[in-house]
């Protein structure tokens, strides 16, 4: 058997490719940078040679930028929405066993402060949202003349290969400094924020189980558990021994993009996946990296 994975660079699909090995699947990655084959997304000419070439069981379309801000539209659009035509046209053209898995996103949906699955309606709050958006109407109507594709809606999940620009990582970077003498102080938005912390290893096997069915097409793929970020400062901070309010200065007027992003998993779980890594083992995870 064989897997493309587009975006193999990332966190993703360093954990997909681990993964996928585990069953013995042949795994060719693509990524603008990295050790992988070179190559970009948004290049029509580029998939299609790709796909008509190898014919995957199986195709991942992780590639993205890691930032929902309105400065990154083109590339977001170029990655997310032109990626994933250039990748369900070559299939239907040319390799029409493979199965698709396009990466969906919990900051797609209306947010009420309550668990969010599948079926809930999609929101347009940001140009990352909408490119989101359209990128799953492309899947459901490349499903809908045969194209076997799947989506997997991913929250907040975090590894030691997150930079440190997200703040689970920010941290986890400064506890370890800290435990070795570091006085500095870590600048944080609001700490009352509720997400969730669930390890991408967890994620990775969460996507396999659900692209390695054939009877659910679209599902929110998280723990379902919301933790504070000062939730995560208590977790590392205790793993060294210090208070972390020390050590911790909250921004002034700091407006956060929620309160609460949580996943309501019922239907990955429903098909024997579940996130299995708690909050305090991700913390030991990220500071003895």
């Amino acid at each position: 058997m064989k897997a493309l994975i587009f975006g193999a660079n990332g966190q993703d699909g360093h954990y997909l490719f681990e993964a996928c090995r585990k069953r013995r699947i042949e795994v060719i990655g693509v990524s603008r940078g990295g050790p992988w084959l070179c190559g970009d997304v948004a290049s029509s000419e580029f998939v299609e040679k790709l796909i008509r070439t190898h014919y995957p069981e199986m195709i991942f379309h992780l590639a993205a930028t890691s930032t929902t801000s309105h400065d990154a539209i083109y590339e977001n659009h170029a990655a997310i929405g032109t990626g994933t035509i250039n990748i369900l046209e070559s299939v239907k053209r040319w390799s029409g066993g493979s199965k698709v898995f396009i990466t969906g996103s919990g900051l797609q949906f209306i947010n009420k402060g309550q668990p969010i699955s599948e079926t809930d309606p999609f929101d347009h709050g940001s140009s990352y949202a909408a490119v989101r958006n359209y990128s799953v109407y492309l899947s459901r109507y490349f499903r809908s003349i045969g194209v076997q594709t799947y989506v997997g809606y991913l929250f907040h999940h975090e590894s030691p290969l997150r930079t440190a620009q997200h703040v689970c990582q920010k941290i986890a970077q400064a506890a370890r400094r800290i435990a070795e003498g570091s006085e500095e102080i870590l600048e944080l938005g609001d700490i009352s924020v509720k997400k969730e912390w669930t390890f991408a290893e967890n994620v990775a096997e969460g996507i396999l189980t659900l692209i390695e069915q054939n009877q659910v097409f679209e599902a929110t793929i998280g723990s379902g558990q919301a933790y504070s970020i000062e939730d995560w400062l208590d977790e590392c901070f205790k793993l060294i021994g210090k208070d972390w309010r020390h050590y911790v200065r909250q921004k002034r007027n700091f407006k956060a993009e929620y309160q609460m992003l949580v996943s309501n998993p019922a239907t990955i779980n429903s098909l024997g996946w579940s996130a299995t890594t708690t909050i305090g083992e991700l913390a030991k995870i990220m500071l003895n990296y």
